[in-house]
């Protein structure tokens, strides 16, 4: 199950990049940050208040990360840059100033102002505080309409025949509470590529979930199911996608055979996209902890700069993996 893990952290090794750890008065933080730095999977930044973080974690040597405390820097650089991005909102220098003194807000201004190549935070503040200053700062990739996350589950040697030698991805489980048609089809296309890029699978196949298989019910949901899935093979002609399918015809060649007999997808998918954010956090949840699978993630798709969210009851080591796919996608 770590190989995958190894893989991912050799690879940040190679590309050197800077990531930013807002959460310095979380010790699981400071810790991660220790270990990021010994193994040199990336450049770490530390905000926190250097005394507070040396009282809590004695034993933790930060000799290799920097650490900057938000509350003696000079913010100005800073504010100014917040200044100028949202002053057609209303904010005043003043309010920029206030702002840019917060860990993760400071933390996000200094990815947008080149010196740092991505942020991971979340540990001890929630998606919303976590993701706001990255949608008024960073903003999304041009040509991306939405913001999205995705798992990469890995599952238990006992459940290998699933997915990609028991890779699978998982989208939208922890941003998007009711994505649209055009929304979910946006999210399946990231969550290919994130499956490629990160989680190694060399050919995905998608999943468009529903509790109805090739339109077995009639319902309003199952028709956005249908209406994505179709948007998905107009705007990305070359990838494997099919829906609606529930998650038992599109993992289970058996299953599959009998209810969707025809599909390239079904019986053999390793991308399952889930209809709203209440089942796909329901079911990766599921997979963790009665399967045993390791979720990595949630892995933020869309932003214009690498930003992640962590969950907050991530151990140290979630940090550190979640950081060297900060890097990654730093470097494509």
């Amino acid at each position: 199950m770590s190989n995958i893990l190894d893989k991912i952290q050799a690879r940040a090794k190679k590309v050197n990049k800077c990531i930013v750890l807002p959460e310095g008065s979380d010790s699981r933080v400071v810790r991660a940050a220790s270990m990021i730095a010994k193994e040199k999977i990336a450049r770490v930044i530390l905000i926190g208040d250097p005394t507070d973080i040396a009282e809590k974690n004695k034993e933790v040597d930060l000799t290799a990360v920097t650490v900057v405390n938000h509350k003696t820097i000079d913010i100005t650089p800073y504010a100014q840059t917040l200044y100028d991005l949202r002053k057609h909102k209303g904010v005043t220098f003043e309010e920029a100033m206030a702002l840019a003194r917060k860990p993760i807000t400071l933390g996000v201004l200094m990815v947008q102002m080149g010196e740092a190549d991505g942020i991971v935070g979340g540990a001890c503040h929630s998606t919303g505080d976590m993701l706001r200053p990255g949608f008024q700062i960073i903003k999304t990739a041009p040509g991306i309409s939405i913001v999205s996350s995705c798992f990469i589950m890995l599952l238990p040697d006992h459940a290998k025949a699933y997915g990609s030698d028991g890779v699978l991805v998982f989208g939208d489980c922890a941003v998007n509470v009711e994505p649209d048609s055009d929304q979910l089809a946006d999210i399946a296309i990231a969550s290919a590529q994130t499956a490629v890029s990160i989680g190694g699978i060399k050919e995905p196949r998608v999943a468009m979930l529903s509790f109805s298989t090739k339109c077995s019910a009639r319902h309003p949901n199952v028709d956005k199911v249908n209406n994505a899935c179709q948007k998905v093979q107009d705007r990305a002609p070359g990838l494997l996608v099919d829906g609606d399918l529930q998650l038992d015809a599109a993992i289970e060649p058996i299953v599959a055979t009998l209810k969707a007999p025809k599909s390239d997808v079904a019986g053999k998918a390793n991308v399952l996209i889930f209809p709203d954010l209440q089942s796909g956090n329901i079911g990766y949840k599921l997979v963790e902890r009665l399967a045993g699978a390791k979720a990595i993630g949630p892995i933020c798709q869309g932003f214009a700069k690498p930003l992640n969210d962590l969950s907050r009851g991530c151990s140290s080591e979630d940090i550190v993996n979640v950081v060297a796919i900060t890097a990654l996608q730093a470097a494509q």
